[in-house]
């Protein structure tokens, strides 16, 4: 029986001690955009060898998502692919939240289309034409092309959610402030969707963050003001020739402090920053990634 108890006593201590390690774990919780899903989550994965102690908490969802989340005081890092609007940074605050501003990135807005599609290039002009409420380009054979496969000729136009930073960016560097999104897109949910369905429709096109290309579809090569095209990638994301160029964007309440600010950064550092040229986007600062 002493021996029973022993065993009983010994096991409970045990169970204890685990208890007490999950318990005294700091948990950080980082939601938002799906541009910068992946590369959160390589950074959550990797942070795991550096401390531990702390565990990063990330889920997607769209950058109005992580913004939301930031205003009601129930994320800690919130991630997104637009700057936070005047009037969310009013009802932050207004709720007792600082959001404070860190940019940890840039992404070249790739616009995709079909491996079998000829157009090549495309100006701005011609994606409003595309995308906007007003525009008049409802074929491919108005913008001069016939595109393989593409029964009808008429142009499957890939969107995004309202929700999500990248459509509000897109909408803002080429609809213009005020420009609309014409009505009967296709609004996926996330930035993977939108890639592998124009992959696999002919007739479409979509706009989506440039980490999520792949050899099976291409990137148009894009101009402004009649300028030379300019292909997306991570230098022309950097020197921001690329003509819808962003930066990427990581908000917390108030400076970050404690695990936060170790978390952060180590975020800005190179092993962070080459963590990022490694998805496929371009870091904050030069680095040498080996």
């Amino acid at each position: 029986m002493k021996i029973k108890a022993i065993i009983v006593s010994s096991l409970l201590s045990a169970s204890l001690a685990a208890a007490m390690s999950v318990n005294a774990r700091t948990v950080i919780q980082n939601k938002g955009s799906d541009t910068l899903v992946n590369v959160a989550q390589a950074w959550a994965e990797e942070y795991q060898n550096v401390a531990p102690e702390v565990a990063i908490a990330v889920s997607g969802g769209g950058s109005g998502t992580g913004i939301a989340a930031m205003i009601n005081g129930t994320v800690d890092i919130a991630n997104a692919s637009r700057k936070m609007k005047d009037k969310e940074l009013k009802q932050a605050k207004d709720r007792g939240q600082n959001p404070v501003e860190h940019v940890v990135g840039y992404d070249a807005l790739a616009v995709y289309l079909h491996s079998d599609n000829p157009m090549k290039e495309m100006s701005l002009s011609q994606l409003k034409e595309i995308y906007g409420r007003k525009g008049k380009a409802k074929n491919w054979s108005d913008l001069g092309v016939t595109v393989p496969g593409c029964k009808g000729n008429e142009i499957v136009v890939v969107s995004r959610q309202n929700n999500s930073g990248t459509y509000a960016y897109f909408q803002k560097a080429v609809l213009g402030k005020k420009g609309k999104y014409r009505s009967g897109t296709l609004d996926m949910h996330g930035s993977k969707d939108v890639v592998d369905l124009v992959e696999k429709t002919p007739c479409a096109i979509g706009y989506s963050g440039l980490a999520y290309a792949t050899d099976h579809i291409q990137m148009a090569c894009i101009s402004k003001d009649g300028n030379a095209c300019v292909s997306p990638s991570v230098p022309t994301a950097v020197d921001r020739s690329y003509p819808i160029a962003r930066p990427l964007f990581m908000y917390t309440n108030g400076e970050p402090e404690g695990e936060i600010k170790k978390y952060m950064d180590w975020i800005m550092s190179d092993v962070g920053q080459c963590i990022i040229v490694k998805k496929g986007y371009a870091p904050m600062k030069t680095v040498d990634c080996k």
